[in-house]
């Protein structure tokens, strides 16, 4: 079993240490064959039939696949320097099965052909906590949950009054007890738990807008940077957020780096005007919530760009900003949210999550519990090579694969081990990165490929050096 993965469930607690075992055996299959089938990482049927039996234990549940993972990352946050930016996102799982009540529902499609129902897509959604530094290393999941639909629940569906329609029920009066919502509560609640609070700044989109985290992280002494949805009432209720915003003057100007349509990175400047207020909760739910003193950050780009929206973020957090320079850090803070975008991408696009064909859902969730941990690794050796590239290589490769990338790399067996960056371009280059001049850094596709790779060549020594000693 390689170090890693020792690391990764060395807090596990299985009710059967025989659990535990074939526990850190997948994980080590399935993270040398990176988007393969079962049958095809576990090599046989003995081995596949283990896999299928382990994922089917109703003993085993993603708390006790991750728990382990959990505690790896309080260890790298403990470690690490600077505040710590707990990424929040929610990302669904398609499935094509013949019985989809076996799974639950995610969402509706308009259907291709004219006079037909609606297609309802079953699969199970999950809500993922990644913890990053301020340069955007991942350390690791904080928190995760998992949930399935046994039907799909949109705004269409809430009845109430005269008319029935989407319009008779007005959501913000629903205790967030009630609604889905409650995964952000619970995420950060948990993530909270492993690493000072006051540390943390929590980050989501707009679907974070929710006046119930802002009071939660301040019972928590925890912090929360989110892009807002909702115009609230501001000041001594009498206006709004944006009114009162319209009267701040513009303090100053940023340069930040977007994607083209091309997508090509390109510069472009964005003002910035921020304020503190006092914001109020919503109607109905004043006599629960009292008012909060935040601060109000809007960046946005003038102008109407070719084939793109123009950037516009209105930002609110309850972190104090006095001048430019800390509005544009706060900028730069949740500009770090699309990691948590990448980390799924990884998940479905790498690990190739739902081509997975087991057939209920508490299956899917303990094998997604298990990729997660190999997403976050291949997340973390991109990153590595961008914000560490003198991480000593002895804590990221064996000595067998060392030695491989060394012969690969062209490197004589006198050099000494200095960095990782070396062997981490040499993995890049075996998923098919070109390294040209003007190429950027080795990204997630190429790393994951190279892994593979590097798994089939380890394995071809292994196979050398026992035909020769026969």
């Amino acid at each position: 079993m390689e170090g890693w993965v020792e690391r990764e469930i060395e807090g596990c607690e299985f009710p059967d240490q025989r659990l535990k075992t074939r526990f850190g055996k997948l994980l080590g299959q399935l993270s040398e064959k990176i988007g393969a089938a079962l049958p095809t990482a576990c090599q046989d049927w003995a081995a596949t039939k283990a896999a299928y039996r382990f994922f089917d234990n109703s003993r085993v549940d993603e708390s006790i696949l991750l728990a382990g993972h959990f505690a790896a990352t309080k260890a790298r946050m403990a470690t690490a320097k600077g505040p710590i930016l707990i990424l929040h996102d929610t990302t669904e799982f398609s499935f094509q099965r013949e019985r989809p009540e076996t799974i639950g529902k995610t969402r509706k499609l308009p259907s291709c052909r004219i006079g037909q129902q609606p297609i309802t897509k079953c699969g199970l959604l999950m809500h993922s906590s990644l913890a990053v530094t301020t340069t955007g290393k991942p350390l690791g999941l904080t928190a995760v949950k998992f949930w399935t639909r046994k039907k799909f629940k949109g705004t269409n569906s809430l009845k109430g009054g005269k008319a029935g329609g989407k319009h008779s029920v007005n959501t913000t009066r629903i205790p967030i007890e009630q609604k889905e919502s409650i995964r952000w509560l619970e995420n950060l609640e948990q993530s909270t738990q492993l690493v000072n609070p006051d540390r943390c700044i929590h980050i989501g989109d707009r679907e974070s807008d929710i006046y119930e985290l802002f009071c939660l992280a301040e019972e928590k002494y925890t912090h929360f940077l989110v892009r807002t949805c909702v115009d609230r009432l501001a000041g001594t209720g009498n206006t709004t957020i944006a009114k009162k915003m319209k009267r701040e003057p513009i303090q100053g100007t940023h340069q930040i780096e977007v994607l083209d349509t091309k997508r090509r990175p390109i510069e472009v400047t964005i003002q910035l005007r921020y304020s503190q207020m006092t914001v109020h909760p919503p109607i109905g739910k004043h006599k629960k919530y009292s008012p909060l003193t935040l601060t109000i950050i809007h960046a946005w780009e003038r102008g109407k760009p070719k084939g793109r929206k123009p950037i516009s973020w209105k930002l609110l957090t309850d972190l104090p900003v006095e001048d430019l320079e800390s509005a544009i850090e706060k900028v730069q803070w949740y500009s770090q949210r699309w990691k948590i975008e990448t980390f799924h991408k990884i998940l479905k696009s790498g690990c190739r999550a739902e081509d997975a064909k087991l057939r209920t859902a508490e299956r899917l969730t303990n094998l997604i519990a298990v990729y997660c941990i190999i997403a976050w690794r291949v997340f973390w050796l991109t990153m590595v090579h961008r914000t560490n590239p003198k991480t000593p290589v002895d804590a990221v490769f064996t000595e067998t694969e060392i030695a491989i990338l060394n012969h690969l790399g062209g490197n004589s067996k006198q050099t000494p081990l200095t960095n990782v960056a070396h062997y981490l371009l040499t993995i890049a280059k075996l998923g098919g990165y070109l390294n040209r001049k003007n190429d950027g850094p080795p990204g997630n596709t190429v790393l994951w490929r190279g892994l593979s790779r590097l798994t089939d060549i380890h394995l071809g020594v292994e196979i050398s050096k026992e035909l020769v000693g026969n």
